[in-house]
C-alpha cells in the first residue's frame, strides 16, 4: 500500500510539473511541488552525511586499508560543518553591528571563505590537473588513424589546435585575404561554430530525449528504481 502510495505522488507531482509549462492554473502548485522536493532534499543530505560517517568509521573501526584517508575525510567534514553552522570569524552586517552573526557564513574573511579560498579551490584544481593526463592519453589513443573517422578527427584536432596559437597565425599568414578562411585560425573557428555546434546540439536533442523518455517511465510507475529493490 505505501509504494503505491508513492507511485501516486510521484505520478501527481510528474503530471503537475508537466502541465505548469503550459497551464498558467498549475504554476502555483508546481511551485508547491517544487518547495516538497527541498525538502526532500534537505533530508537526504541529512541521511547521505549519516551514512557517509557510518562508512568511513565502520573502516577506521575496522582498521581496512586506507583508513587514514577516511579519518582526513571524516575530519574536514566534522570541521567544515562546524565552521559553516556556527559561523565562526564571520562579521556582523552593517544594518546588525552588535549581532555578531548576523553576516553571510562564507563572506569574505569568515573561517569558512578561507576554507574554500585556500583549501577547496586549490584540492580542485589540483584534480582538474590530473585529468589532463587522462586526457592526453585518451587522446593519444582516439587520434590514432585507423580508418576514415579516426583520421577526419586527427585532421580536426590538428587544426585546432594549431589554429589556437601564435604557430597557426604564423603558417597560413601568407595565405591571401581573398581565401582567409583556408587560415588555421578561421578554420579552427569554422569548426568549433559549424560542425562541433552541429554535434553539440545532436547530444543535447538525445538527451533531451533520453530525460523525457526516463521522466515518462518514472511518472507511468514503470521505472521503480528510485523506491529501492524489490521492484
Amino acid at each position: 500500500m505505501n509504494r503505491q502510495i508513492a507511485l501516486l505522488v510521484t505520478l501527481v507531482s510528474g503530471v503537475l510539473m508537466v502541465l505548469s509549462g503550459f497551464l498558467i492554473p498549475t504554476q502555483s502548485w508546481a511551485e508547491d511541488v517544487a518547495e516538497w522536493f527541498n525538502v526532500l532534499a534537505s533530508i537526504a543530505f541529512v541521511l547521505g552525511a549519516a551514512n557517509l560517517a557510518k562508512i568511513h568509521l565502520s573502516k577506521i573501526s575496522s582498521r581496512d586499508e586506507g583508513w587514514g584517508f577516511s579519518a582526513v575525510t571524516l575530519i574536514a567534514f566534522v570541521a567544515t560543518l562546524a565552521i559553516g553552522f556556527l559561523k565562526i570569524g564571520v562579521a556582523p552586517l552593517e544594518t546588525a553591528p552588535l549581532v555578531s552573526m548576523s553576516g553571510e557564513k562564507d563572506g569574505e574573511g569568515s573561517a569558512f571563505w578561507w576554507l574554500y579560498t585556500f583549501v577547496m579551490s586549490p584540492i580542485t584544481a589540483t584534480m582538474f590537473s590530473l585529468l589532463a593526463f587522462y586526457v592526453a592519453s585518451a587522446a593519444f589513443r582516439a587520434f590514432r588513424a585507423k580508418n576514415v573517422e579516426a583520421t577526419l578527427l586527427l585532421v580536426a584536432a590538428f587544426i585546432v589546435l594549431l589554429g589556437r596559437t601564435f604557430a597557426g597565425v604564423v603558417l597560413t599568414g601568407w595565405i591571401p585575404d581573398s581565401l582567409s578562411f583556408l587560415r588555421l585560425e578561421n578554420l579552427s573557428t569554422i569548426i568549433f561554430e559549424v560542425f562541433a555546434s552541429a554535434g553539440n546540439r545532436a547530444i543535447i536533442i538525445g538527451i533531451a530525449l533520453g530525460v523525457a523518455a526516463t521522466s515518462l517511465k518514472i511518472i507511468l510507475g514503470i521505472d521503480r528504481s528510485y523506491m529501492g529493490s524489490g521492484d
